[in-house]
């Protein structure tokens, strides 16, 4: 029996928005993967706050009301550093540990969570502290009273997907991959920054 195809038009709308974000990813991948970076990092936070305000109200405290302007920085964070220093952090990293190196598997985890996670950790402060109108007292405070406490939970909830990702997931996916987990990180990192 042939298998016939059904026009795009008559698709699912599922199906349709995964077929426009592969061609989009394909024509304008930086552009994509930090458009999409941005609206997850922005959805991480929203998350971050709509959990905090349930956790008030059970305990018969004063909840504040959404606060815009911190989704605004998580989604200028994700659009502006998440897309496009991933993107090219994964493509260099294919090009550094090509899977026909024995040691690759190793190699890339070790870079990822040694070098790269513990700098785009201090990035995020940083970025964070500018986007708040901070000054570098502030940002000395935050450092020393989260930052360590950050990366450690870092390593440990990031590591087992990580190796997923940078291993397993095709490198044009691997910006969206870990932005599907950094949707519940961003949730944390807000709450831990307070």
């Amino acid at each position: 029996m042939p298998v016939q195809s059904v026009p795009l038009r008559d698709a699912s709308i599922q199906y349709r928005l995964l077929h426009q974000y592969l061609f989009l990813l394909k024509k304008y991948p930086i552009l994509t993967k930090s458009v999409t970076s941005g609206i997850l990092s922005a959805l991480g936070n929203l998350l971050s706050q709509i959990l905090e305000a349930r956790k008030k109200s059970k305990s018969n405290a004063s909840g504040k009301e959404i606060d815009a302007a911190g989704a605004a920085r998580f989604a200028i964070y994700g659009l502006f550093i998440t897309g496009p220093v991933s993107h090219y952090f994964y493509q260099l990293m294919e090009m550094w540990m090509p899977t026909t190196d024995q040691y690759c598997v190793i190699k890339r985890l070790l870079l990822d969570r040694l070098v790269f996670a513990p700098g785009f950790l201090m990035i995020f402060y940083l970025v964070m502290n500018i986007l708040e109108a901070k000054g570098a007292d502030d940002f000395k405070k935050k450092i020393r009273e989260s930052y360590w406490t950050a990366l450690k939970m870092n390593w440990k909830v990031w590591t087992p997907f990580q190796f997923i990702n940078i291993n397993f997931v095709p490198v044009e996916f691997r910006v969206l991959f870990a932005n599907m987990i950094a949707l519940f990180w961003y949730a944390y990192l807000a709450t831990v920054r307070k």
